[in-house]
């Protein structure tokens, strides 16, 4: 599995990247051939007044690709929303594919 995080416009600290990368390993569980995720961390910043912090998934597997956005005041709290869907779309591909 290859994970890429992408800081749109701006520079994500360490603490922020390492954050993300620990919390992504979680989604190795739920499918065996993930091949590569990206990240992608965006501020909201309507006439230079940040609002919200965005952040997107994208994780590609043989066969299929998942996408999920999620916002809200903090990249950890958009990143573990969109974590979360992630993880409820792999789970109900893969019982799709078992019925």
């Amino acid at each position: 599995m290859t994970v890429k995080i992408h800081s749109v416009h701006f520079d994500a600290d360490s603490k922020l990247v390492d954050y993300v990368s620990k919390k992504i390993q979680k989604i190795t569980q739920f499918h065996d051939k993930i091949g590569t995720v990206d990240v992608f961390l965006k501020l909201d910043n309507i006439v230079h007044q940040i609002k919200d912090k965005i952040v997107e998934i994208k994780v590609q597997i043989p066969k299929h690709e998942f996408f999920v956005k999620a916002s809200s005041k903090s990249f950890e709290e958009s990143f573990d929303d969109a974590l979360d869907a992630l993880i409820n779309q792999i789970k109900r591909k893969k019982e799709k594919l078992a019925a």
